[in-house]
């Protein structure tokens, strides 16, 4: 599907990838406004004598999925290892992943993967950034499920990532809402770059029970959940299996 619209975001990390990014990358809910920690958040490599690392690549395998890939950062890790397949909607980061070396780049949506990819092309899926609460319903989630197991193999894996709405630090986020579900949030926010916005982002955050409901009935079960340590132990990863595996 070709990217339409601005790309404020993607042009923000690749032109600071290049060396031009002269401009701060802010994102925004109404009126507040924070700035956006692009070499922290995309360009920091994994380590891989980070007990969270180390839980990560326990749970990955190949050929690997890599959905929302940003810069790359876990791309180029995983390429080392087993055959990696990197997806982006933006087309700036597409040009930036193959800059930095990702030897296979797409631009592509991590909600249309049927349509991008054969059956049982994939050994794991890793969609790290938080994506996932782009899903903005539990049956839009369930329906992600289903997708993501039909281009992954019988034995397939698969780690997902978001914020605990249960936990206090969720909601101080820039842009979250409460929502009358328990163990559900919002969160809206937007990003600007050198006077340019991108559309609004409308994450709805989900609880690990969230998740593990939303895979009753598809081939995934929740295998495990690590949640960060101390402060950010409101964001949590998820390690998906399937049933007959």
């Amino acid at each position: 599907m070709p990217h339409v619209g601005p790309d404020a975001f993607g042009r923000a990390i690749r032109d600071h990838n290049r060396g031009e990014r002269d401009a701060p990358l802010i994102h925004r809910d109404g009126d507040e406004r924070r700035e956006h920690p692009v070499e922290a958040f995309y360009f920091t490599p994994p380590d891989p004598d980070d007990p969270g690392q180390r839980w990560l690549d326990d749970r990955l395998r190949g050929p690997l999925v890599d959905l929302g890939a940003g810069a790359g950062r876990h791309a180029l890790y995983y390429q080392e290892r087993f055959k990696t397949v990197a997806i982006e909607p933006s087309p700036a980061l597409v040009e930036t992943m193959r800059e930095r070396g990702v030897r296979d780049a797409r631009e592509g949506d991590m909600f249309g993967l049927p349509a991008q990819f054969s059956a049982d092309r994939f050994g794991s899926a890793l969609a790290n950034g938080t994506q996932l609460g782009l899903a903005p319903s539990q049956r839009a989630l369930r329906e992600f499920l289903g997708d993501l197991a039909h281009v992954t193999t019988s034995d397939a894996t698969a780690v997902v990532d978001c914020y605990d709405p249960e936990y206090e630090a969720t909601r101080e986020l820039l842009g979250y809402r409460p929502d009358p579900e328990p163990g559900v949030g919002r969160r809206v926010m937007w990003f600007e770059y050198e006077g340019e916005a991108d559309p609004a982002l409308t994450f709805r955050l989900f609880a690990p029970e969230k998740l593990r409901e939303a895979a009753v009935g598809t081939a995934w079960a929740v295998a495990d959940v690590r949640r960060g340590d101390g402060e950010s132990a409101h964001h949590y990863r998820a390690a998906l299996a399937k049933r007959d595996a």
